[in-house]
């Protein structure tokens, strides 16, 4: 763990015992900025409950998404024409729902969160839709590699759901992901309860180790091309 994390007082206010939403998205593309959104999921967990309420969109994307993007989330272009609904309706409706949720001070969990919330900006921008300032955000990713730092491997959410027995079914299927990502963060909180603090905290301090990450990869990575650039924006690119 870093050492910086033992300065950390866990709070009775922590953001892991409030309500948390897990947002996570499909689409046609790993870069983000062309990227269209084929699916959505906000998972909901409410304090004292058992289970997760589960919202998705099955969306049309006005493009063809590519057979390499359908091997993984198993959805063609022929489906999500014939059952999904308009892009812009349904990035309307993330947008305005994620707006409640940030305003009402909820824990939005994403795993990798840049790429999720730098795909929902420009689908905001492409389709004249205004973009919510994303805080509090909570990033499985970003904590885990601040907690366990020199764990060799990959770092996938189904990694990260293999190192703290999260059970994942149905992987690359939005509410699936957003659900076991919501796990693996609560996992991390009750394991280091450094990270019991209030999520606008908690938000601030991952920007900060996001950056630091970021910093030590670009060094590692220039070790063999000397212009390499990794962005440390979090939880959106700029």
């Amino acid at each position: 763990m870093s050492d910086a994390l033992f300065e950390i007082t866990p709070s009775a206010e922590s953001w892991h015992s409030g309500r948390v939403v897990g947002f996570d998205v499909e689409t046609t593309s790993r870069h983000p900025a062309q990227a269209r959104i084929v699916s959505a999921a906000l998972v909901e967990l409410e304090p004292g409950a058992e289970g997760m309420r589960v919202r998705e969109w099955l969306v049309d994307p006005g493009v063809e998404i590519p057979p390499e993007t359908t091997e993984i989330h198993g959805i063609s272009t022929e489906y999500a024409q014939a059952e999904g609904m308009p892009a812009a309706e349904a990035v309307r409706q993330l947008v305005v729902e994620l707006t409640k949720e940030f305003e009402a001070g909820a824990a939005v969990v994403a795993m990798n969160a840049p790429y999720d919330f730098t795909v929902l900006k420009h689908e905001a921008a492409r389709h004249g839709v205004g973009f919510p300032s994303p805080t509090p955000v909570i990033d499985p990713l970003v904590m885990d590699k601040q907690v366990d730092k020199y764990r060799r491997g990959k770092r996938t959410l189904g990694d990260l759901c293999g190192v703290y027995q999260v059970m994942l079914e149905a992987a690359h299927s939005a509410a699936a992901d957003a659900k076991a990502a919501v796990e693996v963060a609560l996992c991390l909180a009750k394991q280091y309860p450094q990270l019991q603090v209030p999520a606008a905290q908690l938000h601030e301090l991952q920007a900060g180790w996001k950056a630091e990450q970021a910093a030590d990869f670009q060094q590692w990575l220039r070790r063999a091309k000397p212009d390499a650039v990794v962005d440390p924006s979090w939880p959106v690119q700029q």
